[in-house]
């Protein structure tokens, strides 16, 4: 599923902002953070922004992902509707593992994503 007014950024770009400075915000369950994230992702599922969107800031690009982007768009669709600025990566945390950036598991151990 694919928003047309949801901004998105190659796996690339996105590493490059969360250099910069934006939070990289995974929304994805938690079985599927544990086998594989992005080392410095904040994980909060999507069931559960709705009870804890007062921890993203309101200062800092959210950059979000999922498995493939689906999620993820919706979140950063409602997120820019709700005043944050937030984009989503194209084609989620495979597009991530795919283009070589970092993915380890709830132990801190290589990672995969499934």
């Amino acid at each position: 599923m694919r928003f047309e007014a949801v901004p998105e950024v190659s796996a690339s770009d996105a590493s490059a902002a969360v250099d910069a400075g934006a939070l990289l915000l995974d929304v994805r369950e938690d079985f599927e953070w544990e086998r594989g994230h992005a080392p410095q992702a904040l994980h909060i599922a999507m069931s559960e922004i709705g009870q804890r969107v007062e921890e993203l800031p309101a200062d800092r690009t959210i950059v979000c992902v999922c498995h493939i982007g689906g999620r993820s768009a919706m979140v950063v669709d409602a997120l820019n509707r709700g005043g944050w600025q937030a984009v989503n990566i194209v084609g989620g945390m495979e597009a991530w593992a795919a283009a070589g950036l970092p993915v380890v598991d709830g132990d801190g151990h290589p990672g995969v994503i499934v």
